[in-house]
């Protein structure tokens, strides 16, 4: 009998050595695959713009999603669209061991000198939608076809009012996105391919006379700054004539801009709001669409894009080559970036529900 016991008491003492040992490691979720032994334990550093923008909280939250999903511990900061600050966050986190970079920049000019530590500590910079310019040191770049954005924004307007069938003239003003930001002057070359060739024939008319990149950015793509803007063009060039159309480049933008308007009287039962783009299907702006106000959004697929850099980062970091789809196009005035674009979307008021609903991007509850 004693001897029978003492096999028992080893057996058990195996079985909990066992299982403390395996108890170490946080053990993962069902629907969190397990990290793979390269990454386990590696810390990827997230910089994002802003939180003054949902889409950037959801860029924020799904590239934590994706990258602890392949075993990485993640460390978000938002730069609160301060450039110093951003740079100080960069700076922490290259201090404080992190072995990737993911970053959307605030000003893609500002990151030279902090992008410069990075690779003297041979930590892999990703570019994350807004490409990093003056550097050397971006190693890859995730982002949308951001010529194709702005190729959408205009053919929105251009099928709105009817420009293929030979109608018009029509009046519209210009709007870009930020200077500082060099996805914004892909936008608007890409929208300007579109509206250009109607311009100079006549069918679209830009009563400001504002039709150069420089005259129609937006800094910081604020509404605010926008609104403004379109004031002080309706105050100046709109007295008796109508806008029939406002190339907007993002959401944020473009609720600024209806804002202006309907301080004019458009949108009401004897002005209706003129055809306006915009850009990342912010709620407010869906829920526009869906009153009849802004016309069209472009989608860009946040989950889609996060989980395409966090792959570009787990591949650098285990020695493998990330798949790219375009490494031509992107150059930051010092090297061509390899790149991966992700599909861009038009979303009006009848596909909606298909696109944001369906896909389980958004509830209805949210859009109501």
């Amino acid at each position: 009998m004693k001897k029978v016991l003492s096999v028992l008491m080893l057996l058990l003492v195996m079985v909990m050595t066992t299982a403390c040992g395996a108890a170490k490691p946080a053990a993962p979720s069902s629907a969190t695959p397990s990290p793979t032994v390269e990454s386990n334990g590696k810390i990827a550093g997230i910089a994002m713009p802003t939180k003054t923008s949902q889409r950037w909280i959801d860029d924020g939250n799904n590239m934590v999603k994706s990258l602890e999903a392949l075993g990485y511990k993640t460390d978000l900061q938002y730069g609160d669209n301060n450039v110093p600050n951003q740079v100080a966050q960069i700076e922490n986190m290259i201090t404080k061991g992190a072995n990737v970079l993911v970053i959307a920049s605030i000003d893609g000019t500002a990151l030279t000198d902090v992008l410069q530590k990075a690779h003297d500590a041979k930590i892999p910079v990703i570019s994350y939608d807004r490409l990093i310019t003056k550097s050397a040191y971006v190693d890859y770049y995730a982002t949308f076809d951001n010529f194709k954005v702005g190729v959408l924004q205009a053919g929105s307007i251009e099928t709105a009012l009817g420009l293929k069938d030979g109608k018009g003239p029509f009046n519209i003003e210009l709007f870009a996105g930020s200077p500082d930001d060099n996805n914004a002057k892909f936008f608007f070359d890409g929208a300007m391919s579109v509206l250009q060739p109607y311009i100079t024939s006549g069918k679209l008319v830009v009563k400001s006379g504002q039709t150069a990149y420089a005259q129609v950015g937006t800094l910081r793509w604020d509404g605010a700054t926008a609104q403004a803007r379109m004031d002080n063009i309706l105050s100046k060039n709109y007295t008796t004539a109508k806008v029939d159309a406002v190339l907007s480049p993002y959401d944020g933008i473009s609720i600024g801009i209806i804002s202006s308007l309907k301080g004019v009287g458009y949108g009401s039962a004897t002005q209706k709001m003129p055809i306006i783009s915009g850009q990342d299907c912010e709620v407010a702006s869906v829920k526009s669409i869906i009153a009849g106000e802004q016309t069209t959004s472009i989608f860009k697929d946040t989950r889609v894009l996060a989980a395409k850099a966090a792959e570009m980062a787990d591949f650098v970091l285990k020695g493998k080559t990330p798949v790219v789809n375009d490494t031509k196009t992107y150059d930051t005035g010092l090297k061509v970036v390899p790149s991966f674009l992700c599909d861009p979307v038009v979303v009006d008021k009848t596909n909606y529900e298909k696109i944001l609903i369906e896909s389980g991007y958004y509830t209805a509850d949210k859009l109501k």
